[in-house]
């Protein structure tokens, strides 16, 4: 399991938000959060992507904020722990956009 470390801990400025979301699918800013939204065709198909992205969360030791509703899955990624968006969160993002 990946751990948070004192390099994750550095909360990342807008702008070094922004420049690296080129490098996701999907993923935008949003009150100082990473979010995108996994659609699905239906409500099984969402939870299942959420028993799936479990899997991926325990691995790096990060967990996301999640709002499963009919098709759609809302995932948001901030590093409570640090007060914003690290390092940790764009390596989670990344490895989300792989499932």
């Amino acid at each position: 399991m990946a751990k948070f470390d004192d390099e994750d801990a550095i909360v990342l400025s807008s702008e070094s938000v922004s420049s690296r979301l080129a490098d996701l699918d999907g993923w935008a800013l949003q009150d100082n959060k990473l979010v995108k939204d996994f659609s699905f065709e239906d409500f099984v198909g969402a939870v299942r992507f959420v028993d799936r992205l479990t899997e991926v969360a325990e691995a790096q030791g990060h967990h996301p904020d999640l709002h499963v509703t009919w098709g759609k899955v809302t995932v948001e990624l901030t590093s409570h722990v640090a007060g914003g968006v690290t390092d940790f969160d764009l390596r989670l993002a990344k490895a989300l956009d792989g499932l």
